[in-house]
């Protein structure tokens, strides 16, 4: 072997063992504008989601734990408020909603009704076996919110809706989308399957999808944390959680009442959600998720490093793999994705597991459509 060649392959080789852990294109610039991290008395400010005001503010809604950093500890619905962008928030919580259950409420999803009502659904938590959506509507820009409306009309159970899951669709139904963990009263399991609830009538009453997903044999976590989106064609797409080292997804062309089966996708992941959304004015989706390609042994099942793909063929092919975080002791998940005229804004669970709870810290950067319309 010449001298020359040793020496590209000995700088072949350098290079490769000095490529950070995750490599992605430094010319996406990510601002973080807030950070709600944890305190003595505030052990945990989970996921939440955003909405657009008459005024052109903005206001985040996510969930404020008092009384321990778990799932089913203590919490109430806090805000913040941007009035230029989401470059700047108010730096106190507002109260939204006192805590109403059992053991507490979360989840927060809000939705601009095509009445012009603002909408917001969350989780009312009594206990491992009740645990369901309700939804309460604003007419005032957020200022209150009138009595809670039940979106399951089954009896009690436990069904997991995630933050910023909640769609209308052109029509005017409202979808949705749920995982059932128990059924009827019984105790909480882990393997879920999914389903959908559906309004006609703007939330007033709900009924069930024909259509429950039910994941493999070998998926002991079953279908989890479902999202949806409306694509321009007025199909669904879904994709599901589950534990079998990729996203699942499935499609519906009526309206979430009946879904074809769920199949594996080329997105790798760990036992994690994903949360995907139309660019407004285009046809592009924007999918956030953990991308687990290639990834290291001691990250496997780790809900890191948060990566963000393009698609402009309804979510069948991805491009555009640009890394949002990429710390290693990072736990990135929940987000919530909102567009204004220049940015999207991403709200997520960012903890660091080194000094915290993954999910206790809750971050909102922002970054240019300008820069994810170059990609």
């Amino acid at each position: 072997m010449s001298l020359i060649l040793r020496l590209s392959t000995l700088c072949l080789l350098l290079a490769f063992v000095a490529m950070p852990l995750f490599a992605s294109d430094t010319s996406l610039s990510v601002e973080k504008t807030l950070t709600l991290a944890p305190s003595e008395d505030n052990p945990r400010n989970s996921e939440g989601d955003f909405i657009s005001l008459s005024n052109g503010d903005i206001l985040f809604i996510y969930t404020h734990f008092s009384g321990g950093s778990g799932d089913g500890d203590t919490a109430w619905l806090a805000s913040r408020r941007s009035t230029d962008g989401g470059a700047t928030w108010t730096q106190e919580d507002a109260l939204v909603l006192e805590n109403e259950g059992q053991r507490n409420i979360m989840s927060v999803s809000l939705l601009r009704l095509q009445n012009g009502t603002i909408a917001l659904f969350y989780l009312r938590k009594n206990g491992w076996n009740d645990c369901r959506p309700l939804m309460r509507i604003s007419t005032d820009e957020g200022e209150s919110w009138g009595e809670p409306v039940e979106c399951i009309p089954e009896p009690v159970g436990y069904y997991v809706v995630n933050n910023s899951r909640i769609i209308q669709l052109k029509t005017g139904r409202l979808v949705i989308p749920a995982a059932i963990h128990g059924l009827h009263g019984s105790a909480f399991v882990e393997r879920g399957s999914a389903v959908c609830f559906l309004s006609d009538d703007e939330g007033k009453s709900w009924y069930r999808s024909e259509s429950e997903l039910i994941a493999p044999e070998a998926a002991k976590s079953g279908f989890q944390e479902p999202g949806i989106v409306e694509l321009s064609d007025g199909s669904i797409l879904m994709h599901l959680r589950n534990d079998l080292g990729v996203l699942y997804e499935s499609r519906s062309t009526d309206g979430a009442m009946t879904w074809s089966e769920a199949e594996p996708t080329k997105l790798k992941t760990p036992v994690s959600p994903s949360s995907c959304m139309m660019i407004p004015g285009t046809e592009r989706l924007l999918l956030l998720w953990n991308d687990h390609e290639n990834i290291e042994e001691a990250l496997a099942r780790k809900r890191t490093p948060l990566t963000l793909v393009l698609s402009d063929d309804g979510g069948r092919q991805w491009f555009g793999r640009r890394v949002i975080e990429d710390n290693p002791a990072g736990w990135y998940c929940y987000t919530a994705i909102r567009f204004t005229d220049s940015h999207v804004l991403l709200g997520y669970c960012a903890g660091d597991t080194r000094n915290s709870p993954g999910l206790a810290t809750t971050q909102i950067s922002r970054i240019a459509l300008s820069e994810l319309s170059a990609l």
